[in-house]
């Protein structure tokens, strides 16, 4: 008796092992990082409203807070709320094929770099849906990449990377990224 129960014991174990393996090597996937699941190219505008706030009408993202006395010239601690449009070409006035919307925040004391949060709300006949991207943008870098960390509607659980390369910069009152998105998983 007691070897039928050690044995059907060994058994139900074994075949416990081999079943968590399985759900194990199942739930893996394997990323290419050459060949995302879906990729756009979009240009994001930000017009900074200005400091005495006559530029209401065009300004698409505020200054919220005052930069700290803590980080000497680097604006740290300055954080920025936007609602921005975003395009599929560099021009500004082109229709917007998605908005922009969060902050971003200026969090070095010794360089110019900022830690951004926000969503792409898609709302056209091609797309529905957001896409959250949160991440550092060391701006003096040419290319920097922040992660895409969910969506929903047609990007439902999307995460990937989104390469920001700066194309235009107007001081503090205009600048332009383009976003090179590319989601390698798609649901």
């Amino acid at each position: 008796m007691k070897s039928i129960v050690n044995t059907s014991f060994l058994i139900f174990f074994f075949l416990f092992l081999f079943l968590v393996s399985q759900s194990a090597f199942a739930a893996r996937k394997t990323i290419n990082p050459r060949n995302p699941c879906k990729r756009m190219v979009l240009y994001y505008h930000d017009l900074l409203l200005n400091a005495n706030g006559t530029d209401v009408e065009n300004s698409t993202s505020a200054a919220v807070t005052n930069p700290s006395k803590v980080g000497g010239n680097y604006a740290f601690g300055k954080l920025i709320v936007f609602d921005d449009p975003v395009t599929k070409d560099e021009n500004l006035h082109s229709p917007p094929v998605a908005k922009a919307q969060g902050f971003y925040v200026y969090d070095m004391k010794t360089d110019f770099t900022t830690w951004f949060a926000y969503s792409l709300i898609f709302n056209s006949t091609e797309h529905k849906g957001t896409l959250n991207i949160v991440g550092a943008d060391l701006m003096m870098e040419k290319t920097r990449d922040l992660s895409v960390v969910g969506g929903t509607g047609d990007f439902f659980m999307a995460r990937g990377i989104a390469t920001l390369t700066t194309q235009a910069f107007e001081g503090i009152k205009y600048f332009r990224l383009k976003m090179d998105v590319k989601l390698y998983e798609c649901y």
